[in-house]
């Protein structure tokens, strides 16, 4: 067997063979059920062809305004930046630089690592030093979050035509198209591939034999191998190394993440303790002639399904009262039977942790509406709405949780497994 195909499961630790798929095949952890890789049928040029034309729309949605408001002969119109210099305007500079990285700058380092990375495949060359483009994307995609800023430019749109003519502009139309070529580019392009064209491994750490077979588990840590989450490759240590360097992406390499439980519990218990002002404080002050009014996420829900908006409130509710909780709870559930080394139900407590990855993103839906909010209301006396010190706990929350989970090692979950089967 060639010595490339040995491959460890991310998520359990399992080591085994690459096996060929048909089209569009699935390839699963026979341990944990996670999805080790895809046969795609795709070819560069397809990918190439999505991603510059979402280049291309995302710049066109960023230049022109995303939704146009009529209040009583007034007119008002935002950009999505115009939106991020309203909230820095106001003294709101975290929510500001948080919108701002997640809905402009990583989306566009994104799709510029994915051009950079295609151009040369496509005229037929390699591209200059792809294994830290490559090891940047991979770091660089989970943060871009188009796809909750569009739900959030709808549930915006539904709270302004209460009181104001809302047209929606070019820009809103533009970042759908971005949302739909951004997912079939992310679809068609797959870093395995442009791994292999790369690869010029030739070191004498990469492993070349099978683990020997035992009583116990095969898995990487326990055979003493090294999996490089950036780029897939196992490869042996250098002697009397506890650390070592990929020698495919010269990523930095541990047998697992460290203090990974001691930073998952550091980010969740500042996420418990912002949550509570988070839900209690005001997100958002309303001022117009009648008065003021402040809006905290439960009362926002309120408003929108007073309106008749069920369905959007029954949205806004769980991705803003409901994800962040269920996320503080899955996350303290996984660290402290990960940290007692309980062997039940490994299998379960991973996919937990696979649903908060998928969902941890949504959270963000609040933070956008607000954005939107603050720069389109601004009639002077007649109507004004400034961001409240709530969103600022809560998007803290947002990132916490998110940094909570990329900093807990599933693999820790499989790891009493194997002590107890010794």
């Amino acid at each position: 067997m060639n010595e490339a195909k040995l491959i460890a499961c991310h998520e359990c630790d399992l080591l085994q063979w690459k096996a060929p798929l048909s089209e569009s095949g699935t390839a699963r952890c026979p341990r944990c059920r996670t999805i080790l890789y895809r046969s795609l049928p795709a070819t560069y040029d397809r990918a190439l062809a999505l991603t510059l034309a979402t280049a291309v729309l995302f710049a066109v949605a960023n230049c022109f305004p995303i939704v146009e408001l009529w209040v009583k002969g007034a007119f008002v119109e935002t950009t999505l930046f115009g939106a991020v210099s309203s909230l820095w305007g106001d003294g709101m500079w975290p929510l500001a630089g948080l919108v701002f990285v997640t809905t402009i700058l990583m989306p566009s380092l994104s799709i510029a690592a994915m051009v950079y990375l295609l151009l040369p495949l496509h005229m037929g060359g390699s591209p200059y030093r792809a294994e830290f483009v490559l090891r940047a994307l991979r770091h660089v995609t989970p943060w871009g979050m188009v796809e909750v800023l569009m739900l959030a430019m709808l549930v915006a749109i539904v709270k302004l035509e209460h009181f104001a003519t809302v047209v929606p502009g070019f820009g809103i139309w533009a970042f759908g198209a971005v949302m739909v070529l951004f997912a079939a580019s992310a679809v068609s392009f797959n870093p395995a591939d442009v791994w292999a064209h790369i690869d010029g491994v030739s070191n004498e750490n990469v492993v070349s034999l099978v683990p020997e077979k035992s009583g116990t588990t095969p898995t990487a840590a326990r055979a003493g191998l090294f999996v490089c989450h950036d780029c897939g490759l196992v490869s042996k240590p250098l002697a009397h190394a506890h650390v070592g360097i990929c020698p495919r992406c010269g990523a930095v390499l541990h047998l697992r993440k460290p203090g990974s439980l001691a930073r998952t519990w550091a980010f969740l218990v500042a996420a418990m303790v912002l949550y509570i002002p988070a839900v209690l404080l005001p997100v958002m002050v309303s001022t117009t002639v009648f008065g003021t009014r402040s809006d905290t996420l439960l009362s926002g829900v309120v408003l929108l399904w007073n309106a008749g908006s069920w369905a959007l409130a029954i949205v806004v509710f769980i991705a803003s009262i409901v994800v962040p909780m269920l996320k503080i709870v899955s996350l303290a559930y996984l660290a402290w039977s990960t940290q007692l080394r309980s062997p039940s139900v490994p299998q379960k407590r991973t996919h937990i942790y696979r649903a908060v990855e998928l969902v941890g993103r949504w959270s963000m839906l609040d933070i956008y509406v607000i954005t939107i909010l603050v720069a389109l209301v601004q009639f002077g006396p007649v109507a004004t709405i400034e961001a409240g010190p709530g969103a600022i706990a809560f998007g803290a929350v947002v990132v916490l949780t998110l940094f909570a989970a990329s900093s807990f090692d599933p693999r820790l979950i499989w790891d009493a497994l194997e002590s107890e089967g010794e």
